[in-house]
């Protein structure tokens, strides 16, 4: 179990965005975005959006680096990528089932 951090290259907001996300459970997720400050608003579907001032904290913190097309790939791996559909969004289970 891991969680998960990609490079901070998407622009949005005057600054540069990255992905926090877990390959095991939401829970484990939510619980480290909770130990590091992360509001609950930067949540969206499936990962966390992170600036990039942020993220040597993070690092720091436990989270892994890796690239973007790690993190989706052993996402999509787990069964935790949440994907969107039109306006809705496809929903995974908070817990990974064993």
């Amino acid at each position: 179990m891991a969680i998960l951090l990609d490079p901070p290259v998407w622009p949005a907001h005057g600054t540069l965005w990255g992905h926090l996300v877990s390959d095991e459970t939401f829970d484990e997720l939510h619980e480290f975005a909770e130990r590091a400050g992360l509001p609950r608003r930067a949540f969206e579907r499936d990962h966390y959006d992170v600036p990039i001032d942020r993220y040597d904290e993070l690092i720091a913190l436990g989270a892994t680096q890796v690239r973007s097309i790690e993190l989706v790939r052993r996402l999509i791996a787990s069964g935790l990528r949440r994907r969107k559909h039109g306006h809705e969004v496809v929903d995974a289970p908070a817990h990974k089932e064993d």
